[in-house]
């Protein structure tokens, strides 16, 4: 006699994961993001309102954005660092104070010391500089493998929604508030970035913990990590032609022919807006999808921004460079979205911050670069040759970033597949 077996009991299916965005945790880590970016955004705009007010000189507001940016550049690096080094979020609260204490001074600056004014900026960029990293390394810790590009998506949604929201914003709230109680605002901001994010994951200390090297071996310790990387490194690479020649160009190329080819400047507003649009529409896009070839797939993104440049070079109807800023406002983050996410999951944690500073240090630093040799370009070549030149640059080079051994997947070895 035989008996029939029982059969199997089905695996039951792991219960589904909850969306990003209904984790505490991610939510008041974005919130601060958020809170800083609409600072960042805003600042520039206030102390343009300090120039029409007569409160400060358009040289005056030169010297004090200028300072802001080699704050930014100093800090960056040291801000990854010591992320690595000690508590991502201690280093956020701290970075984002100094940002907050210096919105105070720079009021108390205003229309009597440009010097306290440009030693106040230049804390400002300092803080703000040093808290980007930590932020980056700050959401590994937060949020679990497969949910960080939504995540990704959704702070980068944050930092595309304040450069339309922090302006827009600063403009309602001028018609009532004078730019010294604007500044405090933005202090305020600044607050809200330094307390709100919680703390991140507590890593694991070693047994014997070793020897702390000095600074500069920590961060040249951190190049180390990202040369293991050749993804990061083209990709890096290709980051540097879009921004320095491709983004620049179009930055100083778009008044010049809104003005001259279309007689308006509503066409220069449409192409920026159009851009911002298109990255929040890129941003909730990759949220969603996973490409079987990441890394292709973000470079084809970033190559995008080739259109922008391409049709300002054309004698095409204003619509047209609309539309191209849009299609390279959602290349852009097709690109940012996968590239933050591959550098949260290959890169070493402990190291994590410091290969993140390096990318913002390229990203900000050589954007100035780009922008102080586009326009003498132009004046000896003439705008539609260097137009044409910074198109192919943005064409060309992701494409051959993307042949770079481990750009497939953005990773050292390719993911494994499940039939």
């Amino acid at each position: 006699m035989t008996t029939t077996p029982a059969p199997a009991a089905a695996k039951a299916d792991p219960p589904p994961r909850r969306s990003v965005l209904r984790d505490t945790a991610f939510l008041r880590l974005w919130a601060g993001t958020t809170a800083s970016g609409l600072a960042t955004w805003a600042l520039p705009f206030v102390l343009g309102l300090a120039v029409l007010h007569r409160d400060l000189s358009a040289a005056g507001l030169g010297l004090v954005l200028a300072a802001r940016t080699a704050g930014f550049l100093a800090a960056v690096a040291v801000g990854g660092v010591l992320a690595d080094r000690h508590s991502r979020r201690v280093v956020v609260l701290w970075s984002a104070l100094a940002a907050a204490i210096a919105a105070p001074l720079l009021a108390a600056g205003l229309g009597r010391s440009l010097v306290l004014m440009t030693a106040a900026a230049t804390l400002a960029g300092a803080g703000q500089g040093a808290c980007r990293p930590a932020f980056q390394a700050l959401t590994a810790e937060i949020v679990d493998p497969e949910r960080r590009q939504q995540a990704n998506a959704a702070m980068t949604m944050a930092v595309r929604g304040s450069t339309l929201a922090g302006p827009a914003l600063t403009a309602l709230l001028a018609a009532l508030l004078d730019v010294w109680t604007l500044l405090l605002g933005i202090g305020l901001l600044w607050l809200v970035a330094a307390l709100v994010p919680g703390k991140g994951a507590a890593p694991n200390p070693p047994a014997e913990p070793a020897p702390r090297a000095g600074f500069r071996d920590e961060f040249l310790e951190g190049i180390r990590e990202a040369r293991r990387h050749p993804w990061f490194l083209a990709g890096l690479a290709a980051l540097v032609a879009v921004i320095t020649l491709g983004y620049s160009a179009t930055s100083v190329a778009l008044p010049l022919i809104s003005r001259d080819r279309y007689d308006t400047g509503w066409v220069l507003a449409a192409a920026m807006t159009a851009y911002t649009m298109g990255a929040l529409g890129g941003a909730l896009v990759i949220a969603r999808r996973r490409p079987r070839s990441p890394g292709w797939a973000a470079f084809a993104g970033l190559a995008a921004y080739g259109v922008a440049p391409l049709s300002l070079m054309l004698p095409v109807p204003p619509v047209v460079v609309v539309a191209a800023y849009a299609v390279a406002g959602i290349g852009i983050e097709l690109f940012n979205v996968p590239w933050f996410t591959a550098t949260q999951r290959e890169v070493a944690p402990d190291k994590l911050a410091r290969v993140s500073s390096l990318d913002f240090l390229v990203s900000y630093g050589l954007a100035p670069v780009g922008l102080a040799l586009i326009a003498p370009a132009i004046d000896l070549f003439g705008v539609t040759a260097v137009l044409a030149a910074c198109s192919a640059a943005c064409f060309l080079v992701p494409a051959g970033a993307a042949l770079v051994p481990t750009t497939r997947h953005f990773a050292r070895t390719a993911p494994a597949t499940t039939e």
